[in-house]
């Protein structure tokens, strides 16, 4: 896999976060801003960064609260819009003025508000599972792991805990990728226990809301019109519904490409031959047009 620099930078509000930069060639092509999931971090891009890393400049940043990134005081700003000002304060460091946003479920909710707010900084997207409605059923599941603190005396049993979790979204997979997947999102303690690699107050404000509508975001599907752009979806998803995945494409228009991921569910890893293919076309055409 090719390497990566740590990076670091301070919140608004005086948190030390951290990222990884893959470095990319030097034809001015825009950086890909790797955005995970809820309870995800910079290690879950690591197959799209062995893969793309040299030709694309990748960065991954972990947000608030997940691995090397500082865990927030306040639980109630492990929310998008704080997360939203703590990705503008690392572009700003960074002087990036212009990226291809890639987000997985929460990350392409953090996408959804780039587009909202400064459309001019898109030089093309990825939604990965996620759009402005959310089913309830996903909704229920993940509000049933969330925050409930995991321990595990050994990598295997790690792997066997998430294979038994995740059975219905990647039942295709077998120990070598479950194995893979927890080294992405457990970590060693001191106590040398293997947990989960991010601060249990995230889900705080999940369960505060409950059910509770947000702001309706599909008026934001329009700002996506004109910007390359990846819609992926699991096809078992229990989030992201056929339905609403083709109403995102629809809002979007022209340049919007719409790719259902056989067998596998919330969320696509990114490794399938779908999604590696479908993301090749996407950067063709922000490169080209």
């Amino acid at each position: 896999m090719s390497g990566y620099k740590d990076g670091y930078w301070w919140s608004p509000d005086g948190l030390r976060l951290h990222y990884r930069d893959y470095e990319g060639g030097d034809d001015g092509r825009p950086p890909l801003l790797c955005l995970p999931g809820l309870t995800r971090n910079a290690r879950d891009f690591e197959p799209l960064a062995g893969r793309l890393a040299g030709e694309w400049r990748l960065i991954c940043p972990d947000m608030r609260g997940r691995a090397e990134s500082a865990y927030a005081k306040d639980a109630m700003t492990y929310v998008p819009l704080t997360y939203l000002q703590d990705i503008s304060r690392l572009l700003a460091d960074l002087a990036i003025t212009r990226f291809v946003a890639v987000g997985t479920s929460l990350g392409g909710i953090i996408t959804m508000l780039i587009a909202a707010t400064h459309k001019e900084w898109l030089a093309g997207a990825l939604l990965n599972d996620v759009g402005p409605a959310l089913d309830e059923g996903g909704l229920d599941r993940i509000r049933s792991y969330v925050g409930v603190g995991q321990s595990h005396p050994t990598w295997v049993h790690a792997a066997r805990a998430l294979a038994e979790a995740n059975a219905d979204v990647y039942p295709g997979y077998d120990l070598e990728q479950w194995l893979a997947m927890a080294k992405r999102l457990y970590r060693l303690n001191s106590g040398g226990r293997v947990v989960l690699d991010y601060d249990m107050k995230i889900a705080e404000p999940i369960r505060a809301m409950g059910s509770e509508a947000g702001v309706d975001m599909w008026p934001v599907m329009q700002a996506f019109q004109g910007i390359p752009t990846l819609l992926l979806r699991g096809e078992r998803s229990d989030l992201l519904s056929a339905a609403s995945a083709q109403r995102m494409a629809d809002g979007i228009g022209a340049t919007a490409e719409l790719v259902a991921v056989p067998g596998v569910g919330h969320a696509p890893a990114l490794d399938e031959p779908e999604s590696v293919a479908a993301i090749d076309r996407l950067l063709t055409r922000v490169l080209h047009g």
